[in-house]
């Protein structure tokens, strides 16, 4: 599977789809106007090996709801991330069986590699 979940509207996401060597084989699934099912949540899950690896941290809504004071478990995390597409770490790009979470400049240069082999 060749999938890229990410926002249309967000500049940062739309950078690094530019930036990916063989982007036409990818299915992209823009979060806000087609939200994930948890059946893709849980396949998301499984590459990454939980949903916090999944979840940001550095969401506003996620400090406007004192979620950084608590103590979430990763029921909590899958809950926010079903509720709300801005709790997901985008992109998101899923290459074969490996995936590729959010936009840090290690992140996209590793897809980058992975993708260029």
């Amino acid at each position: 599977m060749r999938k890229i979940y990410h926002l249309k509207t967000c500049s940062t996401c739309q950078r690094i789809l530019k930036s990916l060597p063989k982007i036409e084989t990818f299915q992209l699934q823009d979060i806000k106007a087609e939200p994930m099912t948890v059946k893709q949540l849980e396949e998301m899950q499984k590459l990454a090996g939980s949903y916090e690896a999944l979840f940001s941290k550095r969401a506003t809504l996620y400090k406007e709801m004192g979620l950084k004071d608590e103590q979430l478990s990763e029921a909590d995390f899958r809950r926010y991330i079903l509720e709300h597409y801005t709790f997901l770490s985008r992109p998101v790009i899923i290459a074969d069986d490996k995936i590729f979470v959010g936009n840090s400049p290690k992140v996209v240069q590793q897809a980058i590699e992975y993708l260029s082999k």
